[in-house]
């Protein structure tokens, strides 16, 4: 009964769920990056982007006010003053004055200081410290409090990252180094491969299986294994590293699967169509543009999706025959490692800076999708 036409397989129920785990694994991440990067940096060190749009509990340290402000009332000296700025509402839970008890006291209570004195904390944040000496110190006293912490949302990770002048300038260049290195690293692999792929399916030379094995086997060539000698390579010819130098690499590296999944596209297509053009009189180099290229868009865009996003997203390559030391021709991914910072932290710059980065990829696969679904469906009635 399955065959029967017009009724649907048994088996497209695990299709369509199949498709729809796929595409949520695949928006989890994405949409977990956007959240993150209007998120302040003490939201996300302490909670999840998950829970951004929930009041979350915080451990925070703050300070009183300078001593230096302080007044004498009845004879003895007395800080007042608000823990919290006027733009947050906070309502403590509770706090302390010491690392090892921040959950000591509750609102409203007293708490005795080791330098004497003593401090009453309320809910809102409004403090009163009280000594019969003078406070002294440079800086104001740390109180740690518990509090829940509304949603936060901020709109200057991406200002700090686009518009601060610090940043800008450094963005500015990676982008444009990353259009430099990934445009012409797409390009060129596929126009390689497109005439290799043709010639390996269509025309007859000896050793045609033999070169067909060979790109097999070079599919399962390790790309750390030959970074090292092909960086010696370009050095002993004089590329050394520039554009050039990391164009040839990534074409090097793209070049065997752009022609394995190419040739076995061309070598599906109506052998008749090749023939009768060749009765015809027309010669390889006419077939392989007149005929063999509009037919297989599909793979051609497939391809191209593919190394365009693996060239975008590309870091290693690019430290290894690209960067120089003084950074002027830095891409995005190690602008992004720079972000971050030596020691880690900046998660905020980090997550917007890294969700800027991939909207081009972006426009790029949901523009050339739209011409490879066209595609596949003009072959399967071709």
């Amino acid at each position: 009964m399955d065959n029967i036409v017009g009724k649907k397989s048994s088996l497209s129920w695990a299709v369509n769920i199949s498709v729809a785990v796929l595409v949520i694994l695949w928006l989890i991440p994405t949409i977990g990056l956007l959240v993150s990067s209007f998120r302040t940096a003490d939201q996300i060190s302490t909670s999840g982007w998950w829970k951004a749009f929930n009041s979350n509990e915080q451990n925070i340290i703050v300070r009183t006010a300078n001593p230096q402000t302080q007044k004498i009332i009845d004879g003895k000296y007395v800080i007042e003053g608000m823990l919290f700025s006027s733009e947050k509402e906070m309502t403590i839970r509770v706090w302390g004055v010491s690392s090892r008890a921040i959950d000591g006291y509750i609102p409203g209570e007293t708490a005795k200081l080791t330098k004497g004195g003593e401090i009453t904390l309320r809910g809102d944040g409004h403090y009163r410290m009280i000594n019969e000496n003078p406070f002294t110190g440079s800086r104001g006293m740390r109180v740690f409090v518990t509090a829940p912490m509304a949603p936060e949302f901020t709109l200057d990770n991406y200002r700090k990252v686009l518009f601060d002048p610090k940043n800008v300038e450094g963005m500015g260049k990676a982008f444009l180094s990353t259009l430099t290195v990934t445009i012409p690293a797409t390009i060129i692999p596929i126009l390689i491969a497109a005439f290799a792929a043709y010639a390996l399916a269509w025309m007859q030379f000896p050793g045609r299986a033999l070169l067909v094995a060979f790109v097999v086997g070079l599919l399962v060539v390790p790309l750390q294994m030959a970074l090292i000698p092909l960086l010696k390579l370009h050095m002993h010819i004089g590329i050394g590293k520039g554009f050039l130098g990391v164009w040839l690499a990534h074409t090097g590296f793209g070049l065997p699967l752009a022609i394995y999944l190419l040739r076995n596209y061309m070598i599906g297509l109506p052998k008749d169509i090749i023939e009768n053009a060749r009765i015809d009189g027309a010669s390889d180099f006419k077939i392989f543009m007149k005929l063999i290229l509009p037919l297989s868009f599909p793979a051609l865009a497939a391809f191209s999706i593919f190394q365009f996003l693996w060239t975008w997203n590309d870091l290693l390559v690019a430290k290894v025959f690209l960067l120089d030391s003084s950074g002027q021709t830095e891409v995005m991914t190690a602008k992004l490692v720079e972000l971050l910072g030596t020691k880690g932290g900046n998660w905020e710059i980090l997550a917007t800076s890294a969700f800027v980065s991939i909207v081009v990829p972006l426009i790029v696969f949901f523009t050339l999708q739209k011409y490879l679904v066209r595609g596949l469906l003009t072959g399967s009635i071709k």
